[in-house]
């Protein structure tokens, strides 16, 4: 009996080491476990933060362009609208009544209509040529208003480009403005006329002061036009005339826009700045 108990109590304290020993490994294991997946944690919080704060900052980017992009075009919106008006009325009025006044007039006489138009709008070229103080031109644009008045029969032939290669210098008061400085303010999209800016917009104004083809309240016996009215056909039927002389050219212009009114915007822009700069 002696023997059994001894021997019973040899395998319940070898029981009880096999136990300890096994989980004394667990604990272990588990610790280091967590010591192992400690970094890990911290690695995985630090990456979400940094992606957290990357899109933080692409927000805040994001909102300051859009913010930039309403200071620098603060009539987007309406520009917009604007620009598919114009574009639908160009397409489905324009266009068509050009080509059925294309197919109606001869060629020779829709150019000599828009030579003739030109050569009225002397005074305009002259006078922001002065400004400038761009004299030679001011002495070509003198020179062809005279050539194409007399020999060109009223403007309707261009005689001093064809046989004195005297070239037209178009210059208006917007493009004086930019010439002395001026920035060009916020863009602008008129009905019926298109693409402009404040700069822009007080040129056409201060222009018609000075065009024959313009009517402005006493100063009637200066001008052609004796009304509004008649103003607002003149400059239609030269628009019309000179769209049917560039058949398909607005087509294609805009063909390979993505977004319509950018485009027009940005070309105008650029446009401008590089007959300022000439």
């Amino acid at each position: 009996m002696k023997f059994l108990h001894f021997f019973l109590m040899v395998v319940l304290l070898a029981f009880q080491g096999c136990a300890t020993k096994e989980v004394t490994p667990d604990t272990n294991h588990q610790q280091l476990k967590r010591e192992v997946s400690t970094p890990d944690t911290l690695q995985s919080d630090n990456l979400d933060n940094q992606l957290s704060e990357v899109q933080t900052e692409g927000f805040e980017e994001e909102f300051s362009e859009e913010e930039t992009s309403n200071a620098i075009d603060p009539l987007s919106g309406y520009n917009r609208v604007m620009t598919s008006f114009n574009d639908k009325v160009m397409i489905y009025l324009i266009e068509p009544v050009a080509d059925a006044y294309a197919f109606i007039v001869p060629q020779p006489a829709r150019i000599g209509l828009s030579n003739a138009i030109d050569n009225i709008q002397f005074p305009v070229r002259f006078a922001n040529n002065l400004l400038q103080l761009k004299f030679e031109n001011s002495a070509d644009e003198l020179k062809r208003f005279i050539v194409n008045s007399t020999i060109g029969i009223g403007g309707l032939m261009d005689p001093a480009t064809t046989y004195m290669n005297t070239p037209a210098h178009n210059e208006d008061f917007g493009q004086t403005l930019g010439h002395y400085g001026m920035g060009s303010g916020f863009h602008i999209v008129l009905p019926f006329v298109g693409p402009s800016n404040v700069r822009d917009l007080l040129g056409l104004t201060a222009d018609a002061y000075i065009s024959p083809l313009v009517y402005v309240k006493d100063l009637e016996k200066y001008r052609i036009p004796n009304n509004r009215d008649q103003t607002a056909g003149i400059y239609s039927v030269d628009f019309i005339n000179k769209t049917s002389l560039h058949p398909g050219e607005y087509e294609s212009f805009k063909k390979d826009a993505i977004d319509l009114y950018p485009f027009f915007r940005d070309t105008y822009e650029q446009k401008r700045n590089s007959d300022i700069a000439e």
